[in-house]
This record gives C-alpha cells, structure tokens and sequence, in this order.
C-alpha cells in the first residue's frame, strides 16, 4: 500500500473548454467499489454486430491482483465532482529473467541453468471512461502506478494485451516506453457435457504441495517468468492441484510415490505435469453479441450433448451468460511422449472443469512451446498471438547475469503465472 509520502494526492491539470482537475489517488472500497463498477460498465461497450468477451469481477475490483505479493489499485476523479474517470491496478513480484549455467564440482553432476531473478511489476485493468478519453488519463494513471512499482524495487514492468488493440498498443509502446517482448498463445477449449476419456496408458498422479513445489523448484525454476513465491502460488486456495503423468505400469502410482526428489532421481522415459487454478472463483466471462441462431445453436448441440454423451459429441457451452473457467498453469515434462502426456492431464482436468461447473479450460504458453501440439483447443476460442510489452524501470541497474532483459531474445518456454491471468 501507499506510505505517507505516496498518498500526497497528484495533480495534473488537463485543459479543454473549462479547466479540470484530475487527482490520482489510492482506490478507498470503503467508498469507490459502487462508482468503480459502474466505470467499468461503461467500458464494456462491444463493437456492434461482432462478439465481444466482457468481464465481472464478482464485486471485487482488485481480485485479479490480490493474490500477488504487492498490490495496488489507483483511481483518477475529477477535483470538482469526485467523480471517478478512470483506473490501474498493479502488482510486483519476483521472476526468473533468465539464467546461469553452474557446475556441481562435488560430484561432478552435468552443467545444469540456475535462475536469475529480478523484481518484476505488472499492469492491468487500466480503464478510461469514454466520456473522458484523449485527455491523457491513462498516461497520468501508468505513470503514477510506474512511480509506485519503482518506489518498491522493481526493475522491470510489463503488460499483457491484445495485438489488435491498436489503442492500447499504441500508448504503451508510443507514449510509455514499452517495447513488445513475447507473443504468447491462450488457447481455450471447452468443457463439454461428457466427460473425456484420460488414456489407458498413462497414470495420474495428484502431488502434495510440498512435493509440487520441489518438482517445479527443481526442473522449471530457470523457466521465463517462474515466480519466486511458487510455494505461495500452490498453496494459494484457488490451486486445485498439481498433476503427473507418467507411463502406466512403471513403478510410479498415487499409492507408492516415493517424491518428487526420487523420482526426478529416476524419472521415467517420459512425464507430463501441470497445475490447476480456479479462475471461477475470481472471476466470471461472458460472450455478448451473439445472433439468436448461434445461441439457439449453440444450445442445441448442448442438449444433444447431454442426451447422448456416449457418442462424446463436441458442444459448444453456455458462454452466453456469465461463466467460469480453469486455468493450466506450470506445464512442462520430458521425453518424446512429454506432449501426449500433457494431452492426458488436459482430459483429467476438462473432467475436473466440468464437474466444478466451469465452461471452458485454459492456459497461455510460449508461442513456441514444443509441449503446445498436446494441448487441446478450439481455435475460435482462442488467441494464436497475445502481446507481452515489457519496459525497463531505470537504468541505474546493474545488467546482472542477464543484462536488459528487455532486448533478451524469446525462448522455447513461459512460466505464466495464474494469478495474472
């Protein structure tokens, strides 16, 4: 939160046919939550005769934040009304930027990458009422967020959007100093009426926290982006588990797991894991725009669905009202059959999303992400390209091991973080 110092109100004055003032305070939910909604209600104006996706927060402006280590939500109102024109949130956090390569000269174990880490923060939510736009309020609201990310330490801050929203893209990368850094995919499937056959030749395996946590420390921790606080992460209550598939019929099972220090000891030819997050509970979506046909459609494929799930018929789910999803997080594994091995954890955890009464699953991964062929997804639903823009917070820095992340080049593998999803 904001110190005594940070919550000297700042003011900018924008000119127009009368001199307002503009003040950039913290966000009070004691008094702002009801004006909140309603701003962001007025941004939620689709383009006309096109789908549009749209977002409820539950009644609470900063869960998509709140789970961070750091948090904080900024308002911009009017001096003369107090009435609220825009927001940001943002949040910090400690990642992997890159890594190091050492050698354990006790017992001469092969040369294996050890994590770099920076203070990265991360922006969203940022929202302008329409009535107040091109007066540069969300110049003002980044800037003020950027002195607060810089105040407590980060290096770094980035943002996620859309490739084809012009006029996000153009005031980060044309007025902040952004620069576009990675483009990974969000691909989304849908949870369907019948359960998905998990394959006969693959056990599952549900690891404890504390085995999780190992695993992922041990053989992702040099991931892009891994958080520092995984162990906060998978302990968080919105984590509905961590999941391994190994062959069936090797020493591995739910009954005699030795941990994860043994088995990545031994590991088999090839495994998969992956993690579960309950975005439901945060968050819910809802697809506005749609014809009469296509919904009548869409609920018809769900019926039939329903009424014959032995024929495991592709239907398309409730998305036109409010709905949950699961996000996959922390995928990884080794081997030739890693990828179908991944496709296995996605038929368990579909089957997870639909007894959780969710609509959709869905994970973000590098756009070259080799384990990608295994995850399934209806490209309709899906985003082949997202926009990481990332930006340098000073340059009194030291390069580190890494030096400016930002001009690093992408690799294989992300480490999305589902808190930020």
């Amino acid at each position: 939160m904001l110190c005594n110092t940070e919550k000297k109100e700042k003011q900018n004055k924008i000119m127009g046919d009368d001199e307002c003032v503009i003040v950039v305070r913290e966000f009070d939910p004691s008094k702002d939550l009801t004006t909140v909604e309603e701003v962001e209600k007025r941004c939620e104006v689709g383009p006309s005769g096109k789908l549009s996706l749209f977002t409820d927060l539950l009644g609470d402006p900063i869960c998509r934040v709140r789970h961070s280590p750091a948090f904080l939500m900024l308002v911009a109102e009017l001096s003369s009304t107090k009435e609220i024109v825009g927001m940001i949130r943002g949040c910090i956090k400690t990642v992997t930027c890159g890594k190091k390569l050492s050698r354990n000269t006790k017992n001469n174990d092969p040369i294996k990458p050890f994590p770099v880490y920076t203070k990265l923060a991360y922006i969203l939510g940022l929202r302008v009422s329409p009535s107040h736009r091109r007066m540069g309020i969300g110049l003002k609201l980044v800037h003020r967020m950027e002195e607060w990310f810089v105040q407590n330490g980060a290096e770094y801050s980035y943002l996620a959007t859309e490739n084809d929203n012009q006029a996000s893209v153009n005031l980060f990368t044309g007025k902040c100093g952004y620069s576009k850094f990675r483009t990974p995919s969000v691909l989304v499937n849908p949870v369907f009426a019948h359960r998905l056959p998990v394959s006969n030749r693959v056990t599952v395996i549900k690891l404890s926290s504390p085995d999780a946590e190992s695993l992922y420390r041990r053989r992702f921790s040099a991931t892009e982006f891994f958080p520092r606080d995984i162990d906060s992460v998978l302990n968080n209550r919105l984590n509905l588990g961590t999941f391994l598939a190994v062959p069936r019929g090797c020493f591995y099972t739910q009954d005699s797991w030795p941990g994860s220090d043994k088995f990545l000891s031994d590991p088999p030819e090839s495994w998969a894991v992956l993690s579960v997050w309950n975005s439901m509970d945060v968050f819910r979506l809802e697809v506005r725009g749609a014809s009469r046909v296509k919904k009548t459609l869409a609920k018809t494929t769900r019926i039939v669905d329903k009424l014959l799930p032995f024929l495991r018929l592709p239907s398309i789910p409730e998305v036109f009202r409010p709905f949950g999803l699961h996000f996959l997080y922390g995928l990884g594994g080794e081997g030739p059959r890693a990828a179908k091995f991944v496709n296995a954890l996605c038929a368990h955890a579909h089957n997870m999303a639909k007894e959780g009464g969710c609509s959709v699953v869905a994970t973000e991964v590098a756009n070259r992400e080799p384990l990608k062929v295994g995850v399934p997804h209806w490209k309709r639903l899906s985003c082949d390209e997202d926009l990481w823009c990332i930006k340098r917070l000073g340059e009194d820095y030291s390069d580190g091991s890494v030096g400016d992340w930002t001009k690093s080049p992408p690799g294989f593998s992300i480490f999305v973080d589902p808190r930020e999803f």
